[in-house]
């Protein structure tokens, strides 16, 4: 039984040159990706199975694992909508999300800067996102290491920026602060606007 799927891209696997490669989209959405999908749908088949049939499971281990693969595969699929080709995109973001973004941060520039440095810095594997509090009705930058989404239990993912090495690394080798650069290029805002407007 499937539980997850993964997602077909909005766009052609070429479609986001030259700052991501074909080979690059293939190998990170067919290869990675999947993997993800993969171990999840099988641990929970595991889990179902034992439940079934009144069997002891190590819980910490496979609901470690579990959280780590979920994590994968949603970050992903965040990943993917966040994207579209340049040509596509605006540069910017409009309307409320930009008003949102100027008081939380002073100015777009400044929240770029902010978010970049935060990707940059990311010690290993893990993610940057941009996050809506509804709560506190604020904006935060986060870092996530590997795929433990460790934000505010009132956070609701906006923007997120793959920073494991298999995103980037056919592109950029080592140089992951270019590809940093070049993901401003294809950042599909439109997407971003609608998951903060669908929060308010």
């Amino acid at each position: 039984m499937e539980y997850f799927i993964l997602p077909d891209l909005k766009y052609d696997y070429n479609a986001l040159k030259p700052y991501i490669s074909e080979e690059q989209l293939r190998i990170h959405h067919d290869k990675h990706h999947k993997a993800y999908v993969d171990a999840a749908n099988k641990i929970l088949e595991k889990l179902e199975s034992a439940r079934k049939e009144n069997l002891e499971i190590d819980q910490k281990a496979e609901l470690k694992a579990l959280s780590f693969n979920i994590g994968g595969v949603i970050l992903h699929s965040l990943f993917w909508e966040n994207m579209g080709p340049e040509k596509e995109v605006r540069k910017e973001p409009e309307g409320n999300l930009k008003e949102a973004i100027d008081k939380e941060f002073g100015s777009f520039e400044r929240f770029k800067k902010e978010f970049s440095d935060a990707a940059s810095t990311i010690e290993g594997p893990g993610w940057t996102t941009l996050s809506y509090d509804w709560l506190t009705k604020r904006l935060f930058i986060n870092q996530i290491e590997k795929h433990n989404d460790v934000l505010y239990p009132t956070d609701y993912i906006l923007l997120v920026l793959d920073m494991w090495e298999h995103a980037y690394y056919l592109d950029y080798k080592s140089e992951k602060k270019k590809f940093i650069d070049a993901f401003w290029n294809i950042l599909n805002w439109e997407e971003v606007e609608k998951r903060f407007e669908g929060k308010q």
